[in-house]
């Protein structure tokens, strides 16, 4: 063989596994931007949707393993804003709280996805007399009746509750009301509201403010209160802004001011995000074939609202966003 024909076979043989490493590097990319673990941050009330959700998405999308971790709102938050851990997918049970917390430095916008209201849950075996919407503050301030209620500095259900208990200060004109129940049964108060589950269902505690998905979901038996009071319907946002309370912001000593409002969700793809094609497709996946799912688990669906920087929201979503 020739020089010429040796150097041609040479180049040929390089160009070849050049293109084959090309290859792989693209497979590699795709895989990373589909495959691995996308890591979910989720509201302690929407882990058993998202268990339901992580399982219907993974059988059209078996290569994503979806690694969830489900805490209080604002503990999820601050593991992205103060600890700086990688998450694909942030999920808060109060949307305003990630435009407060996370726009526009971690995030860039946000979706509002399904909606709740406050119930109380009994253990109706412990809970000797009838709940009603007569009696149920008096009967939770007698001292023979325990209660619980999670932390509103780590998550919305704790914060709502306090809302809650304002409201039905004004709504049955019963001055100090909510100060007295604040002045009650604080060791039973819980980082997440799903922490009291086991309380209640042990009979350590009668009753518990709660979301009502989360009481449906454990087919826990509960009171529906008035919707002046309730946080659940869209038509009293006017009665529900009167009240407010100040709960821990992102830097010590920092407090953020949250105004009684309609219970909306609210959920985005945060900048740190390492799978963001992933990302981009269960949050489609939610928007589209997940609302049956939830609907199915008792979590209501909303019209998908975006706020933030509306520019940035990845083009696969954009068809289902109002």
């Amino acid at each position: 063989m020739g020089n010429k024909s040796r150097f041609v076979t040479i180049f040929s043989a390089f160009l070849l596994l050049a293109s084959l490493k090309g290859c792989h590097q693209q497979d590699s990319k795709k895989q990373n931007e589909t495959g691995g673990d996308l890591v979910i941050f989720h509201a302690g009330s929407l882990a058993v949707p998202f268990k339901a959700l992580a399982d219907s998405f993974n059988v059209r999308y078996p290569e994503i393993k979806i690694k969830s971790e489900s805490a209080g709102s604002l503990a999820s938050i601050r593991k992205i804003t103060d600890l700086n851990r990688p998450c694909d997918i942030l999920a808060s049970a109060d949307y305003s709280l990630i435009g407060k917390l996370m726009i526009p430095k971690f995030a860039s916008w946000n979706i509002q996805f399904a909606g709740n209201e406050m119930v109380l849950a009994y253990n109706k075996n412990s809970l000797k007399q009838e709940l009603t919407n007569e009696n149920w503050y008096a009967l939770l301030l007698d001292a023979r009746v325990r209660y619980g209620r999670s932390d509103p500095n780590s998550d919305p259900c704790g914060y709502r509750s306090i809302l809650t208990l304002k409201l039905a200060e004004k709504y049955y004109n019963a001055p100090g009301l909510t100060n007295r129940f604040l002045q009650k049964d604080n060791r039973y108060i819980r980082p997440k509201e799903v922490d009291l589950l086991a309380l209640l269902e042990s009979g350590t505690i009668d009753c518990i403010f709660i979301y009502k998905s989360v009481a449906m979901q454990h087919h826990l038996p509960y009171l529906k209160l008035p919707d002046s009071i309730n946080l659940g319907n869209p038509k009293m946002e006017e009665v529900y802004r009167q009240v407010s309370v100040e709960v821990a912001g992102n830097k010590p000593g920092e407090t953020i001011l949250q105004h009684g409002e309609p219970m909306i969700y609210g959920i985005t793809i945060p900048k740190n995000s390492e799978h963001s094609r992933a990302a981009e497709l269960f949050v489609r996946f939610l928007l589209t074939d997940g609302g049956e799912i939830l609907e199915a688990m008792d979590q209501s669906m909303v019209i998908p609202v975006i706020s933030g920087d509306t520019s940035l929201l990845p083009e696969p979503l954009k068809p289902f966003i109002k």
